[in-house]
């Protein structure tokens, strides 16, 4: 299972150590509003647990579900994941404790995934989605270069009511390309 590094986290697999630290995000209605989950209940979260740590141990390159580590404290503050499918796509996915809002680290989780995804495991896109009105994460796509592909108007279900879906996106050659102007 990888482990991935930036400045200031570390994106790691999930162990049961780190349930406090999950429930006390995953089970606030302000961290989870815009999810399609949550808040949830302790047995929730274990099960979130159990299921994310059995599929890291079954599949070593898993890295759809890791949790996002800050370096400084090596507090759990988030989780995320790069979820890959068979042809060469993936999709980005995150979340943080609402006292580490604001602060870049989304970006930079959001950057590190997007890097391993095209480096690492070679993958052809990345894409990523969000409910239509959460501008922190659409945000957080476009610092990373991902481009707006799609806005489904009224596509899903969200806490009784229809909402918007965004669709970004990143193809490998757009990544290198902007990769090498930024080390120019």
């Amino acid at each position: 299972m990888p482990v991935l590094t930036t400045t200031r986290l570390i994106l790691r697999p999930w162990t049961m150590d780190d349930l406090a630290a999950v429930h006390a995000y995953a089970s606030v209605l302000e961290n989870v509003f815009y999810m399609p989950w949550g808040p949830n209940t302790e047995a929730e979260t274990i099960a979130f647990l159990e299921k994310a740590i059995a599929l890291s141990r079954d599949n070593p390159a898993y890295t759809d579900n890791l949790a996002v580590v800050l370096r400084a404290s090596d507090r759990v503050i988030g989780g995320c994941g790069l979820s890959v499918a068979a042809v060469l796509t993936g999709s980005l996915g995150w979340i943080l404790h609402r006292d580490y809002w604001r602060q870049g680290l989304g970006s930079e989780l959001a950057a590190e995934l997007i890097r391993h995804g095209f480096e690492d495991l070679r993958l052809h896109r990345i894409w990523a989605s969000c409910h239509g009105d959460n501008v922190a994460s659409y945000r957080v796509m476009e610092r990373n270069g991902m481009r707006r592909e799609a806005h489904f108007i009224q596509k899903r279900q969200h806490r009784g009511t229809w909402s918007d879906e965004l669709i970004y996106a990143l193809l490998a050659s757009e990544w290198k390309a902007s990769s090498s102007k930024r080390k120019e």
